[in-house]
């Protein structure tokens, strides 16, 4: 029977309906996606669905995101996959621009605290979920679970930055493994005017960091443009993965700290699209607290619209681009085990990101030790542990594990635990 295709303007209600209800993270989203394109409508079949989830699940960035570009690209072409990627971010962009500006006013308040530490305490349990459901995943043999293990310990125990850690796993990938011509499967797709489509991809990409390193050079936008530009080229793993490099440079480059990247990520939890969509809050945040008054929200506004920018422009580059390119050359020996075992450094630099986030949701204070400037060790004071925080952390890990609560049912336990806390004050 001949598959019935959509016109662009029938597909475009489906794409912004995904978009409005891709809560649940990168699991629930791709499972919507599959419902809605795969069982519902029958527009692509299981086997083109699985090896474009393949794709995807090998390139930085969300994977999810990427998925929806792949099949609006693969329905309609460029305008199809602009229009399908977009709506699977915009209606999350604009909810968390807002909540981010609700943040920066009433985010000291007395009702937010506990309604943030409910978020935060659900924070830690949904990354250790996220450790465990992506270590199955990627790590597959003892080369793999050594990469793990030593990602991990360097990222926690020393000042060796994320971005050398991912270069490192990739290179003993490739050197390890003997070159050849790969597997069969589908014929690549043609790559006549891909090099045309890569440039005008990048140039649109680059575009605002260079213009922003132009007008205000060494500026908290220029930086971040910089910051959120070069980390979606190497952020293998997920959200949480990246997350852990940008909270470094975040703190490091004073835009915002500890507690409030977890606030961010309690925030985006709660909203549809990408989790990554965190991102948009340090970049609103982070350069409304260093603007000066007078330019405080305009810079918000263009810190958060830069970090969206910078992060979900690259998926249009790499699917309308790199998907051919990536067809003939990935599956070969060599990229393969280097993917592979970035995949599995993707793995240690969660668990890292998932310690970080116990020490400061946990403890009131702590100090960081370092020696001969590469050896750092997080160093809490057990005394000051907030045996609230705790109570909450232990109701999200029950939740998570224990229990089939969707995400938002849980989240919202937790946040009416946090304020039941802080009513019979105990938080």
């Amino acid at each position: 029977m001949t598959r019935k295709l959509p016109t662009f303007a029938e597909a475009l209600p489906v794409w912004l309906k995904i978009g409005l209800l891709g809560f649940g993270g990168p699991a629930g989203q791709i499972a919507l996606l599959h419902r809605e394109v795969v069982e519902t409508r029958d527009w692509v079949d299981d086997d083109e669905f699985t090896r474009a989830l393949s794709f995807c699940m090998l390139l930085p960035g969300p994977e999810a995101q990427q998925l929806a570009t792949w099949l609006g690209w693969r329905l309609h072409g460029i305008r199809g996959g602009l229009a399908a990627g977009l709506l699977f971010v915009l209606p999350g962009l604009a909810v968390m621009l807002a909540l981010s500006a609700l943040y920066v006013v009433h985010g000291r308040s007395d009702w937010a605290a506990p309604v943030l530490l409910g978020l935060k305490a659900a924070v830690v349990a949904l990354v250790l979920q996220a450790l465990l459901k992506i270590g199955q995943r990627a790590i597959k043999d003892r080369m793999a679970a050594i990469v793990c293990g030593a990602a991990f310990a360097l990222l926690a125990f020393t000042t060796v930055p994320f971005p050398l850690v991912v270069l490192g796993a990739g290179v003993l990938g490739w050197a390890t493994t003997k070159g050849g011509e790969g597997v069969s499967g589908v014929e690549p797709a043609p790559l006549k005017g891909q090099g045309r489509t890569a440039l005008a991809c990048l140039a649109l990409w680059l575009a605002p960091i260079a213009l922003a390193w132009i007008v205000a050079p060494g500026s908290t936008l220029a930086w971040m443009g910089l910051s959120f530009g070069g980390l979606a080229a190497i952020s293998f793993g997920g959200a949480y993965a990246a997350l852990a490099y940008i909270g470094q440079a975040a703190s490091a480059l004073g835009w915002l700290s500890a507690t409030q990247m977890l606030d961010g990520l309690g925030l985006a939890e709660t909203t549809p699209g990408p989790l990554i969509l965190v991102f948009v809050f340090v970049g609103f945040v982070g350069a409304f607290q260093t603007a000066a008054p007078e330019w405080a929200w305009a810079l918000g506004l263009l810190g958060g619209l830069m970090a969206a920018w910078t992060t979900f422009a690259p998926s249009f580059l790499w699917i309308f681009a790199g998907g051919p390119l990536f067809e003939r050359w990935g599956r070969r020996p060599r990229p393969s085990r280097a993917l592979a075992l970035i995949s599995a450094a993707s793995v240690g630099v969660i668990g890292q990101l998932a310690l970080w986030f116990a020490i400061h949701l946990l403890f009131r204070s702590g100090q960081t030790m370092e020696v001969a400037g590469l050896v750092r060790v997080m160093l809490p004071d057990v005394a000051t542990l907030d045996y609230g925080a705790l109570g909450l952390t232990v109701l999200a890990l029950m939740l998570v594990f224990a229990t089939r609560l969707p995400m938002l049912a849980m989240i919202a336990v937790l946040v009416g635990a946090g304020l039941l806390l802080k009513a019979f004050g105990l938080s």
